[in-house]
């Protein structure tokens, strides 16, 4: 009976075994193998040693991309952890409508990023946007090396809050109640039991939200490409913004693959820092 049921479940996952083999496993080892190789897509693959990377990592714009990356990485990661937060530590105390809050506040997460990088895209206009006009502004934002990044890390955390918030609501359910009534009853404030109590409660929630929106906040790559193109003057350019071009407009996939290795290894780096420290 155990080998009949342990078949059955092979066979229910076998499909996402292999699109996960085919997709996933192997373009992995492809790719590397090709960030030490030179090709254009068109003609011969030749390999190239560590050139690739020396190459990428010597650059005159890589110092700017990775400054770009790591401010846009920090500043979402930052907002889009400590203002879910606040905001579910107040929808868990069941305010009237909380559950429609929920909806609202997770609607920009469900909603496709290129859909909303066009529409922030427009209310950012300098000329017909709605923030110039309805503000009286005169501020060029996505044409600005001072504001282009601002408004990304912006829209990004918009885009981010609802999902937070509800990995943070499911954290708040995981709490036992008589902990607070115990904390009430020996006289503990409000201030007091969020800083004392949920705070260190809620670790393992606030350490998984952190590496997951670091990790998605390392990988943007759509807003980017729809909203500033990496510009102007590369003050929003990011590494996986620079992977796309290498590859697909430069057409060199060496290079491409050599970043995102590059890549790969800043993001491992920062995990086990965190995970350090967390401790």
């Amino acid at each position: 009976m155990d080998k009949a049921k342990s078949k059955t479940g092979i066979f229910f996952i076998l499909p996402a075994l292999v699109g996960t083999f085919i997709f996933i496993v192997v373009p992995i080892f492809c790719s590397f193998a090709l960030s030490f190789c030179d090709w254009d897509l068109l003609n011969n693959i030749t390999f190239v040693g560590f050139d690739n990377y020396k190459f990428v990592l010597s650059e005159d714009e890589f110092i700017q991309i990775l400054f770009n990356t790591l401010v846009y990485a920090f500043s979402t990661t930052l907002f889009a952890v400590i203002i879910p937060l606040i905001i579910a530590s107040k929808l868990n105390t069941k305010i009237r409508g909380s559950e429609l809050f929920k909806v609202l506040y997770f609607l920009p997460f469900i909603t496709p990023a290129v859909v909303i990088a066009i529409v922030w895209a427009w209310i950012f206009d300098p000329n017909i946007g709605a923030v110039n006009t309805l503000l009286k502004l005169h501020f060029t934002w996505l044409f600005d090396t001072r504001l282009a990044m601002p408004v990304l890390i912006f829209v990004s955390v918009w885009k981010l809050v609802g999902y937070n918030i509800v990995l943070f609501l499911t954290g708040f359910s995981n709490i036992d109640n008589s902990v607070y009534e115990a904390a009430k009853i020996d006289g503990a404030r409000e201030k007091e039991i969020f800083f004392k109590i949920t705070l260190p409660l809620l670790k393992p929630t606030t350490y998984f939200v952190i590496l997951v929106t670091a990790i998605s906040s390392f990988q943007v790559f759509d807003l980017i490409y729809v909203m500033t193109s990496g510009g102007p003057n590369d003050s929003t350019n990011v590494i996986v913004y620079s992977i796309y071009k290498y590859a697909f407009e430069y057409f060199d996939i060496g290079k491409s693959c050599a970043l995102a290795y590059i890549l790969f290894a800043i993001i491992f780096v920062l995990a086990i820092f965190q995970r350090k420290t967390s401790r």
